[in-house]
């Protein structure tokens, strides 16, 4: 706790880090209070008010189906963030416990560094692309591509981490006093490994939501009528020229998303590390 006080007082020195956190806070409110920020259900169609213009009764217009396009948009920030959030968790997880394995016990290292190596030699979005056509649509198949896309940058940041730490003295006097190697790992070492972790899955949050409407965006992701912001974007690219609100303001929720998730990581980064306080 005393460490994460000091690390926010840090990080709150940045002006462009708190407007970043400030922007990410009111983004998880909107997804979290969807059901009573939207005014109208996201589905609800009405076919006598299709294309029309922002105005007061939808302050972001309206689709070809008549549907509020900021009642989507509210609703998709809750499928949007949730996609990120939970896809990075398990990368997050399932990369540490591949990271950890393969830099305390040497005799894994070659085989599964190997491995991660091959995944990382496609690039993300296109195994993300390739796990989505074998898996199918719908968010949990759509979460289970993104996530696997992405355990490959967790491992490898784990692994050289427990590479350096496991040689420090603590470490030493913890295996001399007869801990067991989990112990080790679990209590002593990815502690002291966690903070490259964090700053990579609060960008790699922005990634995976990119990477989500990517592909919804080619119809292999969220299907209609759920209103991802990818999907959304797909859905009015045939009207852009006439009704560009359409495509204006997911690619802005979008856009602000990631943005404002890049600033909160570089931010994290700056608190953590002593070289780069200011």
């Amino acid at each position: 706790m005393k460490k994460l006080k000091e690390t926010f007082k840090y990080y709150k020195k940045s002006k462009m880090a708190m407007f970043g956190l400030i922007v990410l806070i009111i983004l998880i409110i909107i997804a979290v209070f969807s059901d009573f920020i939207a005014p109208y259900p996201y589905d609800k169609q009405d076919l006598t008010q299709t294309f029309l213009k922002p105005s007061s009764s939808h302050i972001m217009g309206t689709d070809n189906f008549g549907r509020d396009i900021f009642s989507r948009i509210v609703y998709g920030a809750k499928i949007s963030l949730k996609i990120g959030f939970i896809s990075v968790f398990f990368a997050m997880i399932i990369g540490s416990v591949i990271g950890a394995i393969a830099g305390y016990f040497n005799k894994f290292d070659n085989i599964l560094m190997r491995i991660m190596d091959v995944i990382l030699s496609i690039p993300q979005l296109i195994l993300a692309i390739a796990l989505a056509a074998a898996l199918g649509n719908g968010m949990k198949n759509l979460i289970l591509a993104v996530s696997i896309s992405a355990i490959p940058r967790y491992a490898k940041i784990v692994r050289s981490q427990v590479l350096t730490i496991k040689e420090r003295e603590f470490v030493e006097a913890a295996r001399m006093s007869g801990a067991s190697d989990l112990k080790i790992i679990l209590k002593y070492i990815l502690p002291n490994a966690f903070a490259p972790v964090v700053v990579e899955a609060t960008l790699g949050v922005g990634t995976s939501i990119l990477s989500a409407a990517s592909l919804s965006f080619i119809g292999m992701g969220i299907m209609p009528p759920e209103p991802e912001w990818g999907q959304m974007l797909s859905e009015g690219r045939a009207y852009i020229r006439n009704y560009p609100h359409m495509t204006l303001f997911p690619g802005i929720f979008i856009a602000l998303t990631i943005l404002s998730l890049n600033i909160v990581g570089d931010g994290i980064r700056d608190a953590l590390d002593p070289k780069l306080r200011r």
